[in-house]
């Protein structure tokens, strides 16, 4: 069996099932959607989606060595943007809807599998009639393609959505009753780098075998399988275990093969009619051609639309916001403004192209970081431009086309180009939303930096309370957690937070105990009562009787009449 190296599989968590009530009266009794989280509102994507990597005081206070491997956290960065809630919203509705048709309570549902059971016992003649046995029932499902140039994040921003939803849900029980099924709610495979179909259909098998421990890529994926016997076998993996969508990226790569391109929409169109899984297709703008030829059956390969995700325009408010967020996540001696010139070099650079703009932002920190001729530390428009020529020498042609707007130049570049037609017509940039995020982002910085700061409060109120720290004052006390929060999530336990806080108000108590156990005990009188008592050794003398003639032991019953 041949070996396939190219595919990339995301996993994410495992569940049992936990039914919830639905908003919509159609998505009641079906326990793949009730088993789902609640529909997202804008809140929960700005709060599960974002990423801004933390840069301490003390991490800024390190070494230029220490802080070359700090600024490598803002690769990390991600920052909700309108499309990203689009994407989500369209997403959202795909898993759902494509689940209507396919209710694993549905007496529809079990003639389903009787049908394919029967065409897998006949599976050597079976593709050539498939479409007419699965016809009365058939699964349409909708489909969404995303197009956009490379480097703008369509990858990063798909997989923080699919990861917002558990991956396998396993059923036992449903209202009462025995229901004993694996749900797989998402899929998400790399196109192969070859463009084969046959290749794409054993991707399938693989990613399924990768994240449940099964054998089908063996079974189904051998080397004299035809294409439409194999798609016989993922209609039946995706009625079994209730796919609810399949995420395929770089869609691209099937312009590398020898594959007609109506066999391929044809492909597509087939996936999501006959195998009745919600497809999403990720490429870049080359991927457009797929799309170019059968009007007809492109707008079923993507009957959800299509989101064309271009890059973020100079003077507009999303980029702005991007670039003011970023650019916060300096580590150097000084902190460098983000002047109007800055801002203008940086785009000329990077063109709004967020993966671009990232880089540029730590190559430029990394190259002032050990500038001697720079001892401040500062970017400047120079560092920016030297940082675009030499150390991403490799992708300025690419840059130089863009910046241009060179339609010939950039046909060269084939990954960088969009249709900016299709742009105006598919994807309008909302200002609105775009304002309702800025605001919400600012909110939730104010919000971290609250809970931060009423974290340290009621751990120092909570910790002085005890009454076990005698050595300790409350400054000292407040200083200790203010360390601990500092370096930990803002979001971790707060019962974990306490214990680690106490075990170090304990550790800190008894250091300061020590110090102050040996002035204690020069203060006290302790050499003279010891020189008394061998000198009444020597003597033969109780010491009672010398401690008491020398006026350190008083008649008690003067003390009481006095």
């Amino acid at each position: 069996m041949e070996k396939n190296n190219d595919i990339v599989v995301l996993k994410g968590d495992f569940e049992n099932a936990v039914y919830k009530e639905q908003p919509l009266n159609e998505y009641e009794n079906n326990p793949f959607i009730e088993a789902l989280p609640q529909i997202f509102d804008e809140d929960d994507v700005l709060e599960r989606f974002m990423m801004t990597p933390r840069i301490s005081k003390k991490d800024k206070l390190s070494e230029a060595n220490i802080r070359y491997h700090v600024l490598k956290r803002v690769k990390n960065f991600i920052q909700p943007l309108p499309i990203h809630f689009e994407v989500e919203r369209r997403l959202s509705t795909l898993i759902r809807r494509g689940y209507l048709a396919r209710n694993p309570l549905d007496k529809s549902f079990f003639e389903r599998i009787r049908t394919l059971h029967e065409l897998r016992e006949e599976e050597e003649e079976a593709h050539k009639y498939i479409d007419e046995r699965l016809d009365y029932i058939r699964s349409t499902a909708d489909s969404l393609s995303i197009i956009g140039i490379s480097g703008i994040g369509k990858t990063t921003a798909i997989e923080r959505l699919l990861l917002m939803y558990p991956q396998v849900i396993k059923h036992k029980e449903y209202h009462g009753q025995p229901f004993n099924r694996t749900q797989i709610v998402w899929l998400k495979i790399d196109c192969p780098y070859d463009g084969s179909l046959s290749t794409l259909c054993k991707s399938f098998f693989k990613a399924i075998d990768d994240l449940l421990g099964t054998r089908y890529l063996e079974k189904y994926g051998y080397l004299n399988r035809v294409t439409s016997t194999m798609l016989l076998h993922m209609t039946s993996l995706a009625s079994m275990y209730g796919i609810g969508v399949l995420v395929i990226d770089e869609i691209q790569h099937l312009l590398h093969s020898k594959n007609d391109q109506e066999e391929m929409l044809n492909f597509f169109v087939t996936l999501s009619n006959t195998v009745g899984i919600p497809t999403v297709l990720i490429g870049t703008s080359k991927a457009q051609k797929l799309f170019k030829g059968n009007f007809r059956q492109a707008r079923r390969a993507a009957s959800e639309g299509s989101i064309i995700w271009d890059r973020m325009d100079e003077d507009s408010e999303e980029w702005q916001f991007f670039l003011d967020t970023l650019w916060k996540l300096q580590c150097l001696k000084d902190y460098s403004e983000l002047t109007e010139e800055i801002k203008k070099t940086f785009y000329d650079e990077c063109q709004g192209i967020t993966a671009v703009a990232v880089n540029l932002f730590i190559l430029s920190q990394e190259r002032v970081l050990f500038d001697e001729d720079n001892p401040d530390e500062i970017i400047t428009s120079g560092v920016i431009k030297q940082t675009a020529r030499e150390d991403m020498q490799i992708i300025q042609p690419m840059m130089k086309a863009i910046r241009a707007n060179n339609l010939a130049d950039m046909m060269k570049y084939e990954d960088i180009m969009i249709n900016l037609d299709e742009l105006m017509l598919n994807h309008k940039r909302n200002s609105e939303i775009s304002g309702r995020i800025q605001e919400a982002f600012k909110e939730r910085q104010n919000t971290i930096e609250y809970k931060r700061k009423d974290t340290i409060e009621s751990l120092s109120i909570e910790l002085a309370d005890l009454g076990i720290f005698d050595y300790l004052n409350v400054n000292e006390l407040k200083k200790s957690v203010e360390q601990i929060i500092e370096k930990n999530p803002i979001d971790s336990n707060y019962n974990l937070l306490k214990s680690e806080a106490i075990q170090t108000a304990i550790a800190l108590n008894q250091q300061k105990k020590e110090q102050k156990i040996k002035p204690i005990v020069k203060n006290t009188e302790l050499l003279p009562l010891l020189v008394l008592r061998k000198r009444s050794l020597e003597k033969k003398q109780h010491p009672y009787e010398l401690l008491e003639a020398n006026g350190y032991i008083k008649n008690p019953l003067q003390e009481f009449y006095l």
